[in-house]
């Protein structure tokens, strides 16, 4: 029996120490953002790869640094640090997110990892009043870390992809899980977003990021996310910006 190239692709996460109790993620979407800030926070914190998520039958990427090869999913933690970061430079079509949240949510739960927090940027028509960040979270989520009115929800709308799946799941599970969203424009990495997620996140799991050295931090891979932007404006479908609404 043939099967489509949609039906083949899958994803495995293999990791040498086990992570944290919180995980926050950020994947590779339009504008960067989420993937700039979860990047930022790994070197920032000093943080050691601990794993990866490997992927099967999907057009890959292979990074590299310095001449040396690195996976396109990978995880990084530290023993003085209470949370796992999740760097996603693999760009995943949304239709394909149910498998890769399904892969990491089934090493969360084997894990103990109790929240997920995701960093994500949209590509929204916004005004000048807009350039913050909102959340989408479960309830136990919000409960526990958004208590108070520094991070305002996000109004209406719906999600779709990997954010989405991991949300679903958290709403009938244990698992608290929340996505930090912010309006991205077109250029790559949209360094004021990933200001903006660095400072949210921080504040909510009180970190010691300085973002200020962001910027130049931005600058020096800037080509790199440049070149990675391209190739997924030409993977994703015209209209992914009406996925989400404000």
């Amino acid at each position: 029996m043939s099967h489509s190239p949609l039906e083949r692709p899958s994803f495995n996460v293999t990791h040498e120490v086990s992570p944290n109790d919180v995980l926050i993620a950020g994947f590779s979407s339009f504008g960067l953002a989420g993937l700039t800030a979860v990047d930022y926070l790994v070197e920032n914190l000093e943080l050691e790869e601990i794993g990866h998520v490997s992927t099967a039958d999907l057009p890959s990427i292979t990074p590299f640094e310095k001449g040396r090869p690195r996976h396109s999913i990978r995880l990084y933690s530290d023993d003085e640090v209470d949370v796992t970061v999740l760097v996603g430079e693999q760009f995943v079509p949304p239709i394909l997110g149910e498998r890769l949240a399904t892969s990491i949510l089934g090493w969360t739960e084997a894990e103990g990892v109790s929240e997920v927090a995701v960093l994500a940027g949209v590509p929204i028509p916004h005004g000048p009043d807009a350039h913050r960040t909102f959340y989408v979270a479960t309830d136990d989520y919000r409960t526990a870390r958004l208590e108070g009115d520094s991070v305002p929800p996000m109004e209406t709308g719906f999600l779709d992809g990997t954010n989405a799946s991991l949300l679903e799941y958290g709403i009938d599970s244990p698992l608290g899980v929340g996505v930090f969203i912010t309006p991205v424009h077109a250029q790559a990495p949209d360094v004021e977003a990933a200001v903006r997620l660095v400072d949210t996140i921080d504040a909510t799991y009180d970190l010691g990021v300085d973002s200020g050295p962001l910027e130049a931090f931005a600058a020096e891979i800037r080509q790199y996310y440049e070149d990675l932007a391209e190739r997924i404006d030409e993977r994703e479908p015209e209209g992914t910006y009406d996925r989400m609404y404000m």
